[in-house]
């Protein structure tokens, strides 16, 4: 990279960092437990709207993973989630009613609050449907692999998202509050998965399964990206530059290995086609609150109104990580 293009990409971290400063007038506190935080403590970060029936499940999950303390944004939810959460004793919660679309969808928030209480923390950012798959994590807590990234000088940790789907109809079962959503969308496609490099930040783009096969079948160009970086030992200097897709400075986009090898990786298992999906696109359509005018929500809406359906006979079943990992969608790199 060019002396020109690194000072551009400076000023434009700086840019976000100021922007995130000037957005944290738009929160308010609701339940501030920051105060607990221990300097060792792994945080985890998340925006979140409408999603009390998923927010036993999802604290359970993370709880499990050792996660030691949760920091929510609620942009103004109406089904009961900020009540819930500001109960939780391992919960710091903001709510706003400011456009999440002008946010950045909730970036500008998530990085103020990453600033102000996550430097020098392992830091995890998902939403409540993202479930973390890394290898070893039926043995091995998250600790065991935020010491062994911190040992081999690694800042940040990828994972691409993987959308799951149940068999059949996606309203033929409901899900209830505080199941495991991966019972239910047990299928995920093991291939037609597109990566490139994208040469101004350093990160690889990845698109492709069922999103790409049934919404954007003519159109795979617009599909939404799949690649993420999640996990990150956070600096007050860093800045999410597109949700969890890249970061600033640089450096912290290159995880995989440019000469031979693989870099250890993860999975999102992404549970967001349950029975709630319909109801919860019908309105995110209606908010146009997403990216491109909510052009991926409009394509949900298109795909789904006869047909609410993503299995298909080349669908595979969900095992464990290590099935990722064959077909090589994850990589434990050189941890054993």
């Amino acid at each position: 990279m060019g002396v020109w293009q690194s000072y551009r990409l400076r000023l434009q971290r700086q840019r976000w960092r100021i922007r995130a400063f000037r957005k944290r007038r738009e929160l308010t506190d609701v339940a501030n437990r920051t105060a607990s935080i221990r300097s060792n403590d792994i945080l985890l970060f998340s925006t979140l709207r409408n999603e009390r029936i998923r927010l036993p499940y999802f604290l359970q999950y993370y709880r499990g993973l050792g996660i030691n303390h949760f920091l929510i944004v609620d942009n103004g939810s109406d089904d009961g989630s900020a009540d819930y959460l500001k109960d939780q004793s391992d919960v710091s919660l903001w709510s706003t009613t400011a456009s999440y679309k002008r946010s950045r969808f909730g970036v500008d928030w998530l990085n103020w609050l990453q600033r102000w209480y996550g430097h020098g923390h392992w830091c995890l950012v998902v939403d409540p449907d993202e479930f973390l798959i890394y290898p070893f994590c039926d043995t091995r807590p998250l600790r065991a692999l935020t010491d062994w990234l911190d040992a081999s000088s690694i800042k940040s940790f990828s994972a691409m998202l993987l959308d799951m789907y149940p068999k059949g109809r996606l309203d033929a079962q409901p899900y209830r509050e505080g199941q495991d959503p991966i019972e239910i969308a047990r299928w995920f496609d093991s291939g037609n998965y597109s990566l490139k490099r994208n040469k101004r930040y350093g990160n690889l783009w990845i698109q492709g399964g069922p999103r790409s096969r049934v919404f954007f079948p003519d159109a795979p160009e617009k599909a939404p990206a799949l690649n993420k970086i999640p996990l990150v030992k956070w600096d007050r200097k860093y800045t999410y530059a597109s949700s969890t897709h890249m970061l600033l400075p640089r450096g912290l986009n290159l995880v995989y290995d440019e000469w031979g090898g693989e870099k250890a990786s993860g999975i999102l298992l992404h549970a967001k086609f349950l029975d709630t999906f319909s109801t919860k696109a019908a309105e995110e359509l209606e908010r146009k609150q997403h990216y491109a005018a909510s052009v991926e929500y409009k394509a949900y809406a298109e795909s789904l109104k006869d047909d609410p359906e993503l299995w298909c006979k080349w669908s595979e079943k969900y095992i464990n990580w290590r099935q990722l990992e064959i077909l090589g969608l994850m990589s434990k790199g050189n941890w054993a």
